[in-house]
């Protein structure tokens, strides 16, 4: 299919669910149009395996005959909270910039658990796992994680070890 200016634009919305499993889900348009498409491979080919319910997207979409459909990933956001979230255990107030001038430190996932609430990643030439709250993966962006997946990481020294207190995927933290 050849594509042209007039057939695809950009829209910024909501995702409104993204199923793994199933490989795709919808996002909601941001200026109350038709949901969206997104479809598994779009997003892995931004670096994502999932993403959270209610992040926010900016996506490339094109019309077809189907209807709506993301051709594109251009950002992903948090989502935003509705109401303040709870501190998670170890990141207490954590500030959000403080975390940001964090170093990003490349990991693969050894394991996640979404029913559990947590797992594991390895950081590269660092003998220790650094634990993932599900929380963290969440304000992160992220719905679930797959073992081998390839992330960057924001580590703090927790109670109990090294912690991550931001997920990013690997492709955008490589992004200029």
């Amino acid at each position: 299919m050849v594509e042209t200016e007039s057939t695809s634009r950009e829209v910024s919305g909501r995702v409104k669910w993204f199923d793994a499993g199933k490989g795709f889900g919808f996002i909601l348009d941001g200026e109350g149009g038709p949901d969206i498409l997104l479809h598994a491979n779009v997003l892995r080919n931004f670096g994502q395996g999932s993403v959270a319910d209610n992040a926010g997207i900016r996506v490339i979409v094109q019309a077809t005959p189907r209807g709506a459909q993301a051709i594109e990933v251009l950002e992903i956001s948090p989502p935003d909270p509705e109401t303040r979230l709870a501190p998670i255990e170890d990141l207490g107030d954590a500030d959000p910039a403080m975390v940001a001038e964090l170093p990003l430190e490349p990991a693969r996932v050894k394991w996640f658990d979404k029913a559990k609430g947590f797992g594991f990643a390895n950081v590269f030439a660092r003998p220790e796992d650094v634990f993932i709250h599900v929380e963290v993966l969440r304000r992160s962006g992220f719905a679930d994680l797959a073992p081998g997946e390839a992330v960057c990481l924001r580590v703090i020294e927790g109670r109990r070890g090294r912690m991550a207190a931001q997920v990013i995927s690997w492709e955008v933290a490589l992004r200029p």
